[in-house]
C-alpha cells in the first residue's frame, strides 16, 4: 500500500522537477551569451558527460544484475550511485550549456542520419526518463516495492537507453570538439 502521506509531498515535488529540469535545460541552450564559470574548453564537458553516461550504464546493469539475484540491498546501493552519477551528469550539463556554445556535427553521408536518430531518441528520451527515475527511486526508496517493480520495467531500459546513447554521440561528435 502507498505511503499517502508521504505521497501527498513527493509527488508534486517530482511532477515539478520533471517539468522544471527540462525547461530550464531547454532555456540554457538558447542561451544568447555564454558565462565559461570555470574557463574550459569545449571538449572537456563533453568528454566528462561521456564518462558519467557510461559509469551509470554499467551501474545500470549491475544493478539489475543484483535485483534478478535478489540482492536487493546491493540492488539499491548501486541504483543509488546510479541516480547519483546521474544527477552529476545533469548539474554538469547544466554548466556546460552555460559555459559552451553548441558545437555542430559536421559528419555527412549515412553517418549523420544515424547520428540524429541517436541524438534525437536520446533528447526525448531524456526529458521522458527525469520523471520515471525520480518516481522509481521514490517507489523504491519508500518501501513501496510493487509499485517500484511496475514503473522499473519502463524505467531501467530507457534510463540504459539514454546513458548508452549519451556516449555514442559524444563518440560521434569528438572529432568536433
Amino acid at each position: 500500500m502507498g505511503n499517502t502521506k508521504t505521497d501527498k509531498i513527493a509527488i508534486p515535488i517530482i511532477i515539478a522537477l520533471s517539468i522544471l529540469i527540462p525547461i530550464v535545460v531547454i532555456i540554457l541552450m538558447y542561451l544568447p551569451e555564454r558565462y565559461n564559470i570555470f574557463g574550459t574548453q569545449s571538449g572537456t564537458f563533453p568528454f566528462f558527460h561521456a564518462v558519467l553516461n557510461g559509469s551509470t550504464a554499467l551501474l545500470l546493469t549491475i544493478g539489475y544484475f543484483f535485483m534478478s539475484i535478489k540482492e536487493y540491498k546491493w540492488h539499491r546501493n548501486v541504483m543509488i550511485m546510479a541516480f547519483v552519477l546521474s544527477s552529476v551528469f545533469l548539474v554538469s550539463y547544466v554548466i556546460s550549456k552555460i559555459s559552451n556554445e553548441p558545437v555542430p556535427y559536421g559528419g555527412e553521408g549515412v553517418l549523420r542520419y544515424i547520428y540524429f536518430f541517436i541524438l534525437i531518441t536520446h533528447i526525448i528520451l531524456s526529458a521522458i526518463i527525469v520523471p520515471l527515475v525520480l518516481f522509481t527511486m521514490y517507489r523504491g526508496l519508500s518501501v513501496q516495492y510493487t509499485k517500484h517493480a511496475k514503473i522499473a520495467r519502463w524505467t531501467f531500459p530507457i534510463w540504459l537507453y539514454v546513458s548508452v546513447t549519451g556516449v555514442l554521440v559524444y563518440v560521434f561528435m569528438w572529432p568536433y570538439y
